[in-house]
């Protein structure tokens, strides 16, 4: 069905038996999103909070805490909008076939954005920042913050809804330096586009005009996280996933969606910027505080019984998760189109997505002889670094599978099969000084680290290890999965001890070398068991506590004609002292949580 509101959503799901209402007041400190965290982790339903201490509106979460649910959300409208993607990168099909896309063609028709004809008194109240739920989701963080919003911004060369970017950007309501119902933080990354129209607007000495929309129909949030392909508008893509379209009018010179629960406007001046964060986000980690764009609040808008939609992150999987997943599930083929070679690649949630993307590709270089080593895998491993949010990728391990033995998402059976074919003196490759993920703490300085390189092709080179062997026992070694093995070691203190500790470790293993062949990766960590535990706590503490060209060490390296090799690959993935704190729980918190889920049904 075309759900013209949130509210709406919510109801059927709510018939169809996907919906908690949770009738108790609740603290928007922290105790909503202790709530949120143990529904979701136990694979449950979307909530809805009906008494929010401190504001008037109601606040709805996990709305999309399932791949399962978010299908059912948009069950009329997904095969269009696939479809439509499909189109997009072959638009000869619709020629070819068009009876068999004549369906797909006329949703095209509910995807251009509406200008509305209603008036602002019909549908909105101007309210206050302080009017909306103050919801602060982790104990360090530095205020309330908005973690589903639609951030709408125009090209001010090329001015309108079809060129404006609408992208979720964190919005900080409260806290730090801000002024109350004056100010909010506005946080983006890397490759967004709010960045090309700030710019744009800077060069010309303006202000940059931004909407904050939250809520609406749920196609709207989807829409403000998908990669779309050049040309196709977040608004269009809004209105083919609703199946209704976009509606919109202008207030004072800003765009208001009018379909929207929340409408915050404001403007962004050039350069001034004031500190945001500390917050807790989707690695596991606080994102600390640092200056970003400050936005200058004109006027904040409620419609009538509106409700206040909500994610909270964490270390994953979350409920971002299952936004991924859905992306993956309407994207399809699209970048395997963009990336000639690439057969599939997944960025790995475990990890923090960023941190780690694993790669399938083709060898097709020289047909006349078979490849024995990465050639066009290194093209494609290129590729794929130079290509939109792939690009703050810190970790890509790429191979080739002429036999369809693997897949990116079986992640245990892919390094297997990887590691045992990998030439760690060959098959190495850095990228120093360059961009990693704004989150992403391990680097030398916000935005910037190195990344690396795994390839491998051809046959395989060795039979992995299943047992620890002997000669680890003194380092406590615990076996991971097969050939990658955890080994503690004392707490991080500055890399030239590092240096002397991962000199000591080297001396005792180089002899032997044989051996470790069976093991190529060695995971140097705080806490060996812990790594061992769960395949999820060795990609989480491997790739998000690593930055490659500083923490990446090897048995018997060398360095010739300026390329680095080993025999085993070792990862220093303790915490440092310049990494961000892991997130933790409050535990008053969760004890009143736990009287809380005392009184409600699941």
């Amino acid at each position: 069905m075309a759900y013209t509101s949130l509210e709406e959503c919510l109801l059927d799901l709510e018939k169809n038996g996907q919906l908690i209402r949770i009738k108790e007041e609740v603290d928007p400190y922290l105790e909503m999103a202790a709530i949120h965290l143990r529904i979701h982790e136990a694979g449950g339903k979307a909530i809805l909070f009906e008494k929010v201490k401190g504001s008037k509106y109601r606040a709805a979460s996990n709305i999309f805490g399932t791949l399962q649910r978010s299908e059912f959300i948009f069950r009329n409208t997904l095969s269009h909008v696939r479809n439509l993607i499909d189109l997009k990168n072959n638009p000869l099909e619709a020629i070819k076939k068009p009876f068999k896309n004549i369906a797909t063609l006329a949703a095209v028709i509910k995807a251009f954005p509406l200008k509305n004809a209603i008036h602002k008194p019909v549908l909105f109240e101007e309210i206050k920042i302080e009017d909306l739920p103050q919801i602060i989701h982790w104990p360090n963080d530095g205020g309330a913050y908005v973690t589903l919003p639609q951030v709408y911004t125009e090209d001010i060369d090329k001015p309108g809804i079809m060129n404006a970017n609408i992208g979720m950007y964190r919005i900080q309501l409260s806290g730090n330096d801000y002024v109350m119902n004056d100010e909010i933080g506005l946080h983006y990354q890397l490759h967004r586009g709010i960045g090309i129209h700030q710019t744009k607007a800077n060069s010309k000495g303006e202000a940059l005009k931004v909407s904050v929309f939250i809520g609406g129909p749920p196609a709207h949030s989807v829409a403000a996280v998908m990669p779309l392909p050049e040309g196709l508008s977040e608004a269009t893509f809004a209105g083919a996933l609703a199946g209704r379209r976009f509606r919109y009018i202008y207030i004072d010179g800003f765009c208001i969606s009018t379909d929207a629960d929340f409408v915050i406007t404001g403007t962004v001046q050039p350069l001034q910027n004031k500190p945001e964060g500390p917050f807790g986000d989707h690695l596991g980690y606080y994102s600390l505080k640092h200056d970003f764009p400050v936005m200058k609040v004109h006027k904040v808008y409620a419609r009538k019984n509106a409700i206040w939609p909500f994610t909270v992150v964490g270390r994953p999987p979350q409920e971002d998760t299952s936004f991924g997943q859905l992306i993956h599930a309407i994207t399809g083929s699209a970048l395997q189109n963009e990336i000639p070679g690439l057969v599939e690649v997944n960025a790995v949630d475990a990890a923090g997505v960023h941190p780690l993307l694993l790669a399938i590709g083709s060898e097709r270089y020289t047909p006349y002889t078979p490849a024995t080593q990465p050639a066009e895998l290194l093209t494609i491993a290129n590729h794929i670094l130079g290509t939109g949010q792939l690009s703050l990728a810190k970790f890509l391990f790429i191979t080739a599978d002429p036999e369809h033995k693997i897949n990116t998402h079986q992640i245990e059976e892919y390094l297997i099969y990887l590691l045992e074919r990998i030439n760690l003196q060959r098959d190495i490759h850095f990228y120093t000084n360059t961009t990693i993920d704004t989150l992403d703490y391990s680097g030398t300085a916000i935005n910037s680290g190195s990344k690396v390189v795994f390839a491998a092709n051809g046959n395989v080179k060795r039979k992995l290890g299943k047992s620890v062997p002997g000669f680890l026992n003194e380092f406590g070694g615990k076996l991971i999965l097969p050939g990658v093995i955890a080994i503690q070691q004392k707490p991080f203190a500055n890399y030239d001890t590092a240096q002397e500790e991962l000199t000591v470790v080297n001396e005792k293993l180089k002899n032997y070398a044989e051996e470790l062949n069976a093991f190529p990766i060695i995971i140097l960590c705080d806490d060996a068991n812990f790594v061992a535990k769960k395949l999820n706590n060795f990609l989480w503490v491997a790739f998000t506590r690593t930055n490659p060209s500083h923490d990446i060490y090897g048995v018997n390296s060398f360095t010739e004609n300026k390329h680095w090799g080993c025999s085993s690959v070792i990862f220093d993935a303790r915490i440092k002292p310049h990494h961000a704190p892991p997130l933790k729980l409050n535990e008053e918190v969760e004890k009143r949580v736990d009287e809380i889920f005392g009184k409600i049904a699941l």
